[in-house]
């Protein structure tokens, strides 16, 4: 049985993998609950600033571990190496229920985008569809998402030409107090794919130099995508208005008078959507495999394609428990549980860099990042909070257990 993953991934593959598994989270879901929670405009606009920085901590502490531990596994396999086989379990598992969570959220977004009357049957075929081409091979998953990031630039180009032209009435007024952190743990939600690019570490070619600048690049040209559309939003829609959206950019398009363009930027968003979806699941199907690799989850897990080189059982299982969370999900209760678990991996992170050494300066981003983590995450709804550490603690009894029959 084969037991290793192909190097195919060449640097451009890899920063369209990152941009596929950001670009589309933000835009597409995150700023109707981020406005909700900021309060006003200012609050929303430092909220996406802080999430950035917190973001380009772990995009540093990332690049750096995956350099030195180039397999798939992303944090599960730094955390087990530099802090210790719980605290590594401990990393899988919170990207494991963090990721799926996102894939929930990401196939009913599509649905809801798509066909609304039958959002979970379209989310549902989406799963199954996009499942498929990762099994096929990771190439195909970067030739199937540079496709779609093409797709979502489009979208995004058209939608903030015509609302910047068009202007629109936007509706003045807070929708309560400033609160920039709650809203940045949600708007982290927005940054978190370039995780994508370390747990593909065991498919780049060359990785000690091709992730730690395939990350970067990734997350800059994401913030400034993000910055332009946020901006859009506000001064086309107001805060209010875009409190309650749950389609921001066909809102705008239609506020700025072009209802034309609606479906079209519907089909269009629901599309690249699918994007960031393909590259979510290739993420946790790698990471479930290392977990397997090291009978944290069942061995059988650990199986790899003959013929295409991939996680095939891994991922055929994450895609019947997200087709099973997306029968009953809720979209904005899944981004926020997905954040929980998201900050708690990267606080993981942080962690592990810092104790890589190295100059005094990357000990700092490091330990920076791990404090931001820990307080996006505190500062997320309570209710939120409590789901998401209690799906750690069902995660930390597993272990335990099992540890104890070993």
């Amino acid at each position: 049985m084969i037991s290793t993953l192909a190097r195919r991934l060449g640097f451009g593959d890899a920063v369209v993998i990152g941009l596929g598994a950001m670009l589309g989270a933000g835009v597409f879901v995150v700023w109707g609950p981020a406005a909700a929670a900021a309060g006003t405009s200012g609050a929303l606009l430092t909220a996406l600033l802080i999430a950035a920085v917190v973001a380009a901590c772990n995009a540093t502490g990332s690049a750096r571990l995956a350099a030195r531990y180039p397999e798939s596994g992303g944090t599960y396999v730094y955390g087990r190496e530099q802090l210790g086989a719980f605290t590594g379990f401990l990393a899988g598992w919170a990207f494991v229920i963090g990721k799926t969570a996102s894939c929930a959220a990401m196939a009913l977004t599509i649905g809801y985008y798509l066909w609304p009357a039958y959002a979970r049957p379209v989310a549902v075929g989406a799963v199954v569809v996009l499942t498929l081409i990762n099994i096929r091979g990771v190439a195909k998953t970067a030739a199937a998402t540079r496709v779609l990031v093409a797709i979502t630039l489009l979208v995004l180009v058209t939608a903030v030409a015509v609302g910047l032209w068009g202007g629109g009435a936007p509706e003045a007024g807070a929708v309560g107090p400033a609160g920039p952190f709650s809203a940045a743990g949600l708007l982290f939600f927005a940054f978190a794919g370039y995780a994508r690019i370390a747990t593909l570490g065991e498919e780049v070619r060359d990785p000690a130099r091709t992730i730690p600048r395939a990350v970067p690049v990734a997350l800059g040209v994401v913030l400034v995508v993000y910055l332009v559309v946020a901006l859009t939003c506000l001064s086309v829609l107001g805060l209010p208005a875009l409190a309650r959206s749950t389609a921001p950019l066909a809102d705008v398009v239609a506020a700025a008078g072009v209802p034309g363009l609606v479906p079209v930027v519907r089909v269009g968003a629901g599309v690249a959507v699918c994007g960031v979806l393909l590259s979510l699941l290739a993420g946790v199907g790698r990471t479930i495999l290392a977990m397997a690799r090291r009978s944290d989850l069942p061995s059988r897990l650990s199986a790899v394609h003959e013929r295409y080189a991939t996680p095939w059982l891994a991922e055929l299982t994450v895609a019947v428990v997200i087709i099973a969370v997306v029968l009953a999900a809720d979209v904005r209760g899944a981004i926020g549980f997905s954040s929980v678990a998201v900050l708690t991996y990267y606080a993981i992170t942080n962690a592990a860099a810092w104790t890589l050494g190295g100059p005094k300066h990357l000990r700092a981003v490091a330990a920076l990042g791990l404090i931001g983590c820990v307080v996006l995450a505190m500062t997320l709804p309570e209710p939120t909070v409590l789901a998401g550490a209690g799906m750690l603690a069902v995660g930390v009894l597993a272990y335990a257990v099992s540890r104890r029959k070993g």
